[in-house]
């Protein structure tokens, strides 16, 4: 078979660097993206090649890689399956551009979706996108080829869920994949896109120009915050990978000169033996990469930060949230704020280089005060980073389920949407008195860095400059305080 993986992303969720590119057709030059690779595409190219299918990936960060230049390429390729793999709501406006503009050239080619969005909200994609033949319900990695082997009896293929005629038909769901050590590890040569290390893009620094890849040892997380579609997707299971495999596509990228790592866990720091064997092996294999993960604030994995530093970890990023406990457990996040102390302080204490801390602002029931105490509960951390952003709602989530109840959101009518909350929740605070208060603190957090922490500040500044032009250093410490769009999300054409 011949098979096109295309990873569409939403434009605000990555970052072109300067490089060159050529023209869709002739040898395209690598370019540079702060972002992260796109792992789903990369495993299912190595699994379809493994069984002998002609496979091809796209990342629509590539400006050589539209919609436009891929259908151009297609018509004369011909190839038997597109296969999109998207993120979120706010994504879809794009793939649903994206797929339409590649059946209007390519009409007798399949094409199936997949991804988060995509399997929570199979059925109404398909209602709502004549274009798309299939959408694949969770994990591909089996999904695919079962799905290729059977492309002209798709209702053979569990997890599918289908288009014959006018009739949309959902096939028996797929259960999880129980041994993630089955499969090969993801192809990272087939992209022309070299991926740099950066601070997530609302803190968009670049951290190094280190040849630089992402990996994932487990999949899923058993909690429960409101906020967060991770544990539905994943029905509230966490799933690891071996040490065992886990070290030996460490090992395999440490030979092909890879020197940063990031592990895109939904939360590695889990299961503490787990950890230590993995820390263990990448010491007694002398593995010279450095590399970063995040978790939460009250893994048992705290107490082992000291192994984390000593295998190389550089980066610790823990969801914090909230400076407040009453927002904590509004938001279903089942930590105390001296657990988020407690965790912090021992990241820098054992000399993990940059702890990053993730907050939310605009929850239901906050108040402008419960704001500027998270600001100040972040200036007494000692994090070397931060990023605060409003709280959204998508749908899979606890907080949309329940916003569903109070009649604040019509499931049938908002399902492709995503939302501010202080856009839609009387119970949360305006969207203009959200960044006000956003504005002030971090105001009150900048001056706190430079005047109680001036060195730390310098050091920090001076690693940016090594791999940013001042004036993006500029932008970065300006963004937080340019006025923010309050309009709520449109309805798609």
């Amino acid at each position: 078979m011949n098979v096109w993986l295309v990873n569409v992303r939403d434009k605000n969720f990555f970052r072109l660097l300067p490089g060159g590119d050529t023209p869709f057709g002739l040898p395209i030059s690598r370019v540079r993206v702060m972002g992260f690779p796109p792992l789903g595409i990369q495993t299912l190219a190595s699994i379809l090649r493994h069984r002998g299918d002609n496979v091809r990936m796209f990342d629509t960060c590539h400006p050589g890689m539209t919609a436009d230049h891929i259908a151009r390429e297609a018509s004369a390729d011909r190839p038997d399956l597109f296969a999109l793999s998207f993120l979120s709501a706010t994504t879809y406006p794009e793939m649903k551009m994206f797929a339409s503009r590649l059946k209007q050239s390519i009409p007798r080619t399949r094409i199936i979706v997949g991804g988060p969005f995509a399997s929570i909200n199979a059925a109404r994609i398909l209602r709502d996108c004549p274009c798309i033949d299939s959408v694949g319900v969770g994990e591909g990695e089996e999904l695919l080829p079962d799905y290729l082997d059977n492309l002209d009896d798709p209702g053979t293929v569990p997890g599918v869920v289908w288009r014959h005629g006018e009739e949309i038909i959902q096939n028996p769901t797929r259960p999880p994949i129980a041994d993630l050590d089955r499969y090969p590890y993801p192809d990272r040569d087939g992209l022309p896109i070299d991926f740099i290390e950066s601070l997530p893009l609302d803190v968009p620094a670049v951290l190094s120009l280190d040849k630089f890849c992402t990996i994932q040892t487990s999949r899923g997380c058993p909690f429960s915050c409101i906020y967060c579609d991770i544990p539905s997707l994943s029905e509230r299971r966490w799933r690891g990978r071996s040490p065992e495999h886990v070290l030996k596509e460490m090992q395999q990228l440490h030979d092909q000169g890879y020197r940063s790592i990031y592990l895109t866990d939904d939360h590695f720091l889990l299961q503490p033996g787990r950890i230590r064997a993995i820390c263990e092996g990448i010491k007694s294999r002398r593995l010279e990469f450095h590399w970063g993960c995040e978790g939460r604030v009250d893994s048992a994995a705290i107490g082992q930060v000291r192994l984390l530093q000593q295998a190389r970890c550089r980066k610790l990023a823990f969801g914090i949230e909230s400076g407040t406990q009453k927002v904590l457990d509004r938001l279903g996040k089942r930590q105390t704020l001296a657990q988020v102390e407690h965790a912090v302080s021992q990241a820098k204490k054992h000399g993990i280089e940059r702890v990053h801390g993730f907050f939310v602002i605009g929850s239901p029931d906050e108040t402008e005060a419960d704001i500027m105490t998270s600001f100040r509960f972040a200036a007494r951390l000692h994090l070397d980073t931060f990023s605060f952003n409003r709280l959204c709602v998508y749908r899979g989530t606890p907080l949309w389920e329940e916003y569903i109840d109070r009649r604040i959101i019509e499931d049938d009518r908002d399902w492709y949407k995503w939302f501010k909350c202080s856009d839609i929740d009387p119970t949360a605070l305006t969207g203009d008195v959200v960044n006000r208060a956003r504005m002030r603190g971090f105001a009150l957090l900048f001056a706190h860095r430079l005047f109680a922490r001036p060195v730390r500040t310098f050091r920090l500044l001076c690693s940016f400059r090594r791999h940013m032009a001042l004036s993006d250093i500029a932008r970065l410490l300006v963004s937080p305080f340019r006025r923010r769009a309050l309009t709520r999300k449109p309805d798609l054409p």
